[in-house]
């Protein structure tokens, strides 16, 4: 079993900024990717960055030069930063990560979600 905790959350005027972080726990050789997604009432869930294991992170384009994501491989934890934030940024907040048990096996998890509300 693995479980993800999303953390940093909250209310933030726009402009403001915020980070999340997401600690993963429990059975894990190593993590490849760790991701952070978004779902608002009505709407699929979209994908806001993935942060690669060999340094690469990919950026939806409504957060790019706003996001970034980064992570700690020591503590299998991972984050982002979220600047110069707007309304429709208001989301529950998603983080993901794909988990190695051993060489070969794997595992996409998900964390509970974390509100992230953004006011005018």
């Amino acid at each position: 079993q693995v479980q993800l905790v999303e953390s940093g959350g909250g209310s933030v005027q726009a402009g403001g900024s915020l980070r999340l972080s997401c600690a993963a726990s429990g059975s894990i050789f190593r993590i490849d990717s760790m991701g952070w997604y978004r779902q608002t009432p009505g709407k699929q869930r979209e994908l806001v960055a993935i942060i690669r294991s060999i340094g690469i992170t990919v950026y939806a384009e409504s957060v790019k030069g706003r996001f970034t994501g980064s992570r700690d491989n020591a503590k299998n934890t991972w984050y982002l930063h979220m600047n110069s934030l707007k309304p429709e940024d208001t989301a529950v907040y998603y983080c993901n990560a794909d988990v190695y048990y051993n060489s070969l096996s794997r595992r996409l998890w998900w964390g509970q979600g974390i509100q992230v509300t953004v006011s005018s």
